[in-house]
């Protein structure tokens, strides 16, 4: 079973509902019509429902809730709880009702906030900043959370490595320069992910140009710091470092490279040591490998919402909408 077909089923033994909140692209109806069929969740589209019916355009809707910020008798409490979340930062009544009535992704992470949604995915036509800002300003980071990162899941076909082909790469999407620390947070987060999504153990690789010592610079050292950050803070994790990929990934390069390591050779999480690293990896597994990837999904909200691609397909959202799912149940 793929990755993807598992999230479904794991998705159906306990239903989420999540919000799609871009009804202005077609990509929405499109993937939405997939998960209907598929039903493995419960949908929610914001907007005016005369509007959603012309794009729908024949399309049947039947079982996605349809909410219109103008109308629905819930708008009056969420205008009051953004007032209050954001009334240190100047918010009133009615800047916040014009933002509610004027920008979906707001409205769609007041739902999620206020307990009417489990879930919301956005980004298929509006950028990662977009998206995030609502969810840092109304959601928070989750408790016990550092900082919000993003990872990819790497689907490699007719690989030995990794979970039988599978991987979490992480930031490859968020964090431009992480700080040691912010890695180690990165780090332990990531493993979370895994857990949850895979339902296996996570084996965690801190990745740098050096394996041990290997090489001089302040760079490696960043990554040695942030591995005994991440030791000391998951002391039950299987998490080791620096490593080279093929240190991280590769049994007999691992043995030689980090003897000893109860990671080198068997990592299935990768910790990318900055975005530039992050983003030209899993590009390049997804288009040399021919693998599947999934995400960037984000990590550390105090509930899931994700980030798509401006490039995604309908297929892609359905994928992503799976995901986000079993976070729900996981959170």
């Amino acid at each position: 079973m793929g990755f993807i077909d598992l999230m479904k089923e794991r998705a159906r033994k306990a239903r989420k509902t999540i919000v799609l909140p871009e009804t202005e692209d077609i990509r929405t109806y499109d993937a939405a019509v997939q998960i209907l069929k598929d039903d493995f969740a419960d949908l929610v589209f914001v907007g005016a429902e005369e509007d959603i019916r012309k794009m729908a355009a024949g399309r049947d809707l039947t079982g996605i809730r349809i909410v219109d910020p103008k109308t629905s008798d819930k708008t009056a409490a969420y205008i009051a709880k953004l007032v209050e979340l954001r009334q240190k930062k100047g918010m009133t009544e009615e800047e916040a009702t014009k933002i509610l009535l004027n920008n979906y992704l707001y409205y769609g992470v007041m739902m999620v906030k206020m307990g009417d949604a489990d879930g919301m995915v956005s980004g298929a036509c509006h950028s990662t900043a977009d998206t995030l800002r609502p969810c840092l300003q109304i959601l928070k980071t989750k408790p016990g959370t550092k900082l919000v990162s993003s990872f990819f899941v790497m689907c490699v076909p007719d690989c030995e490595f990794g979970s039988e082909g599978t991987f979490v790469f992480s930031d490859c999407g968020l964090n431009q320069n992480p700080t040691a620390e912010e890695l180690a947070a990165i780090a332990g987060s990531s493993a979370e992910s895994f857990r949850t999504l895979l339902g296996k153990e996570p084996v965690v690789a801190m990745l740098s140009y050096s394996s041990y010592g290997s090489a001089k610079h302040d760079d490696v050292t960043k990554v040695q710091e942030a591995t005994k950050i991440a030791k000391e803070a998951y002391p039950d994790l299987a998490l080791d470092g620096e490593l080279q990929l093929d240190a991280a990934i590769v049994p007999k390069v691992g043995a030689s490279k980090a003897p000893g390591s109860n990671v080198a050779g068997k990592a299935n999480v990768l910790i990318f040591p900055n975005l530039d690293a992050g983003n030209i990896g899993y590009k390049l597994v997804q288009r040399l490998a021919k693998a599947e990837a999934y995400g960037p999904v984000t990590q550390g909200i105090a509930a899931p919402v994700n980030d798509l691609s401006r490039g995604c397909s309908a297929e892609d959202i359905v994928g992503v909408v799976a995901i986000t799912a079993v976070q729900c149940q996981a959170n």
